[in-house]
């Protein structure tokens, strides 16, 4: 574990000139209307400009001063009657943050996740991120390293768990600027089978479904066949969001071979090199 801590001090010198530009551009009068009606809720905004301005006429009667148009910041797609959300996102965090408090890891790398859960992660276990494009942030526990999941910065067997989630299908597509190559999740499959040690646990979770590639987003998998992708590792539990955005868990991964666009979580234990 000595190459990881050298890795991670040498990729934490990272500054926020990057992120104060796009803050001070946000915070434009102009990016701010043009954002809330270049967006996919296109219909939903426009239909929501009357409901924003009978309320902006109806605060300024209320509030004793009027509001500024220059700080204004039009929201107009979030009047719903439920919270929204993505069933896969939501319910493959909670499937990992259940697990990595079962087995306690003192540490624990992930490859590519969604940042948005690891550091929540992070207050519980010592969390070292890799993603092919460098996450620059300082975060107590939380440590970012950039790197290629084909050709990972770890030893081989170094690694006691491990998690890849919504990642693997991705490799190889060119989606991310990574190097177009068909077999990609096949090589990234073998990548994390070789840095994971003999006992360790790797967490991983991919769309299911008919088998498909769908260019340049993603990959498509049949569940019961991912399993076959790792041939030193066996399928310790797999739980499943359905088309519906349900979740099923410790159930078998055939159950998800008919889905159009599921997401499986894998449990896989390596067992051998």
């Amino acid at each position: 574990m000595c190459r990881i801590g050298q890795d991670v001090q040498r990729s934490n010198r990272s500054t926020y000139e990057s992120f104060i530009l796009r803050t001070l551009f946000r915070n434009s009068v102009i990016a701010r209307w043009g954002s809330a009606f270049l967006s996919p809720h296109f219909l939903t905004t426009v239909g929501a400009l009357p409901r924003y301005l009978l309320d902006w006429g109806a605060y300024n009667r209320a509030a004793p001063q009027a509001i500024s148009f220059r700080d204004s910041y039009p929201c107009l797609a979030d009047r719903v009657l439920t919270t929204p959300f993505d069933p896969h996102y939501f319910f493959q965090a909670a499937w990992l943050a259940r697990r990595l408090c079962r087995t306690t890891p003192s540490l624990h790398v992930d490859v590519g996740s969604s940042v948005m859960m690891l550091n929540v992660l992070s207050a519980g276990t010592s969390i070292v991120f890799v993603d092919y494009r460098p996450l620059k942030v300082q975060l107590s526990n939380f440590s970012p390293l950039g790197g290629d999941i084909v050709r990972l910065p770890f030893q081989t067997g170094s690694i006691t768990s491990l998690s890849c989630l919504h990642v693997l299908e991705h490799v190889g597509l060119g989606r991310y600027g990574d190097p177009i190559d068909p077999l990609g999740s096949q090589l990234a499959a073998a990548e994390l089978q070789r840095v994971l040690a003999t006992g360790g646990r790797l967490f991983l979770s991919v769309p299911v479904g008919r088998e498909r590639v769908c260019f340049n987003a993603h990959r498509v998998f049949e569940p019961s066949r991912v399993p076959k992708l790792f041939q030193g590792l066996e399928l310790q539990s797999f739980s499943l969001v359905d088309d519906a955005g349900r979740f099923h868990e410790e159930i078998s991964p055939e159950t998800g071979d008919h889905l159009d666009y599921g997401c499986g979580c894998f449990e896989l234990v390596k067992v051998r090199e």
